[in-house]
C-alpha cells in the first residue's frame, strides 16, 4: 500500500494516472532487463532464454494487473492444449481465433468503463493476435511450401511450438504489454542467435539509444500539446464557441497531441526491442544492419502524410501486418478489396472494444480511403489531368492542400476512437459544425456517384 501511494503521489506531479505511470516504468524496466540478457543470457541455452522472458514478463504483467495476469496465462495455456490435440488444422485456427477473441471480449465487457482503461485486457489483446497468428502460422506449415505467398514462406511454422516458447513468445517482456507483434519464427531466430554480432550480442545499442531519445521527445511534445488543446476542451462549450477556422486549427493539433502518446510508447518499446536485439531486419545498401523490423511508425511518412492511406502505412505497423496477413488475405475470396478492407477495419473495432466510438472511427477510415481511391481513379483516367498534376507548381500546391486535408481528417477520424461513447463524440461533432458527417454524406450521395461515371466516361474516351 505504501509502494502504491508513492507511486501515486509521482503520478499526479506529472500529470499521470498511476496506471500510466505502471506502464511507463514497466516499458523502461525492459531496458534494463535487455542489458541483463545481453550480459548473461544472450545465446545461451534456448529453454534458459525463454524461463528469462517468462519470469521476466509475468513479473512486470504481475506489478501491473496481479492476479488478473492469470487471464493471460490461462488463455495461452487454453490455445497451447489446442495445438497439442488439434496439430494445426482449420478446425483448429477456428477453436484458437474464437475462443481467444470470445476471451478478450468479455474480458472487455467486464472491465471497460466510458474511458481508456489500463486492465489486464491491454496485455489479452496483445497476445490475442499472437496465438491467433501461431495458429495460422502452424496451418500454413502444412500446406506445399509452392502454395504459399511469400510472406507466408517466412513465417510458416512447420513444427508445433513447445509450451516454453509459447510462453517466451508471448510475455517477450519489452513487447507483450502494448506490442509491437512479432511472429514465433522470428522469435525462435532470436533466440537461437541468428541476429548475433560476432557471436557477441548484437550491435543495436545505438539503434536503441536513438529510439529511446525520439521517444521522450514525442513524450514531451505530447505534454506540451496537451496544454493546448485536450479531450474534455474538445467537447467544451469553449471550444464550440470560438470561429470555425480557429476550430479546425485546434481539431488538427487535438489530433497530432492524440497520436503522439501512442507514437512516444511505441518508440520508447522498439528501442528495448532493438537493444534485445529482435529487430534485426537484415543489412542496407551499405552493408549495415537495419534495425526496424518491428517498426510501429515510419516518422517520415507519418508527418508528411498526404492522404489517409499513407497514415495507415505509417502507423502502428506491426498491428497493419498482421491484419493484412491473416484477416485480409484470408478473406480474398469475397472477390473486393473494399469488401476485404471493410471486414479487416470491422475486426480491428473488434479486436480494441465494444465501444461505438472504435466502429465510427474505422467506418470514417474506410469511407476516406475509397473517397480518396475514387479521386485517383479519375485523376488516373484522363491523361490531361495527369498532365496538369504533372507541373511543379500544381504539385507543390496539391501537396500543401493534401497535407491539411490529412492533418484534419486523421483528427476528425479519430475524435469518436478517443472518446468512444456516442455522448461525448457527438458533443465534439456538434462542436466541429459535424463537417466530416456532411462531407461523407455529400459523397455518398452526389460525390462518389458522380465521380466514378466520370471515371468510367472518361476511360471509355481514352480507348
Amino acid at each position: 500500500m505504501e509502494n502504491s501511494g508513492f507511486l501515486s503521489n509521482i503520478s499526479q506531479s506529472i500529470g499521470f494516472t498511476e496506471p500510466q505511470l505502471k506502464l511507463l516504468l514497466s516499458i523502461l524496466a525492459s531496458y534494463i532487463l535487455a542489458f541483463v540478457h545481453r550480459k548473461y543470457i544472450y545465446n545461451k541455452e534456448s529453454s534458459l532464454q525463454h524461463l528469462f522472458f517468462i519470469t521476466s514478463g509475468f513479473s512486470i504483467g504481475y506489478w501491473n494487473y496481479g492476479n488478473d495476469i492469470f487471464h493471460c496465462v490461462f488463455t495461452i495455456f487454453c490455445t497451447h492444449c489446442s495445438f497439442m490435440l488439434l496439430q494445426g488444422s482449420n478446425i483448429n485456427v477456428a477453436i484458437v481465433f474464437i475462443f481467444n477473441m470470445m476471451y478478450l471480449i468479455t474480458g472487455y465487457i467486464y472491465t471497460s468503463t466510458e474511458s481508456y482503461d489500463i486492465t489486464w485486457t491491454m496485455p489479452q489483446c496483445v497476445i490475442t493476435l499472437r496465438l491467433i497468428a501461431i495458429a495460422f502460422d502452424l496451418y500454413d506449415g502444412r500446406k506445399p511450401i509452392e502454395k504459399l505467398s511469400h510472406e507466408s514462406k517466412k513465417l510458416a511454422l512447420v513444427k508445433r511450438p513447445s509450451i516454453l516458447e509459447i510462453y517466451g513468445h508471448s510475455f517477450f517482456p519489452s513487447s507483450f504489454l502494448v506490442g509491437p507483434q512479432i511472429s514465433m519464427r522470428r522469435y525462435n531466430d532470436f533466440v537461437d542467435g541468428k541476429f548475433n554480432s560476432k557471436n557477441g550480442p548484437p550491435d543495436s545499442v545505438s539503434a536503441s539509444l536513438k529510439s529511446l531519445i525520439l521517444g521522450f521527445l514525442y513524450s514531451i511534445i505530447y505534454q506540451q500539446l496537451g496544454t493546448i488543446v485536450s479531450n474534455d476542451y474538445l467537447i467544451s462549450e469553449e471550444f464550440g464557441q470560438k470561429s470555425f477556422f480557429i476550430r479546425m486549427v485546434l481539431l488538427g493539433v487535438w489530433g497530432k497531441y492524440t497520436l503522439y502518446k501512442y507514437i512516444a510508447i511505441w518508440l520508447l518499446t522498439e528501442g528495448s526491442c532493438t537493444l534485445f536485439g529482435i529487430t534485426h531486419n537484415g543489412l542496407n545498401e551499405k552493408g549495415l544492419v537495419k534495425w526496424d523490423a518491428l517498426s510501429n511508425v515510419n516518422l517520415l511518412t507519418f508527418e508528411g502524410s498526404l492522404g489517409i492511406k499513407d497514415f495507415v502505412k505509417s502507423f502502428n505497423l506491426t498491428t497493419n501486418a498482421w491484419l493484412a496477413q491473416y484477416i485480409y488475405k484470408r478473406v480474398k475470396f469475397l472477390g473486393s478489396k473494399h469488401a476485404s478492407q471493410f471486414v479487416s477495419l470491422f475486426f480491428l473495432g473488434i479486436w480494441h472494444g465494444y465501444h461505438e466510438g472504435y466502429y465510427v472511427c474505422f467506418l470514417f477510415e474506410f469511407g476516406t480511403m475509397v473517397m480518396e481511391a475514387d479521386i485517383q481513379t479519375v485523376i488516373n483516367s484522363d491523361e490531361s489531368l495527369n498532365q496538369f498534376f504533372s507541373i511543379s507548381i500544381v504539385q507543390i500546391l496539391a501537396k500543401i492542400l493534401r497535407w491539411i486535408y490529412t492533418f484534419l481528417m486523421t483528427a476528425w477520424c479519430w475524435t469518436s476512437f478517443v472518446l468512444l461513447k456516442y455522448n461525448k463524440f457527438r458533443i465534439a461533432y456538434a462542436n466541429l459544425n459535424y463537417i466530416g458527417v456532411k462531407m461523407f454524406l455529400f459523397w455518398i450521395l452526389i460525390y462518389g456517384p458522380f465521380l466514378r461515371l466520370m471515371a468510367k466516361t472518361m476511360s471509355r474516351k481514352n480507348k
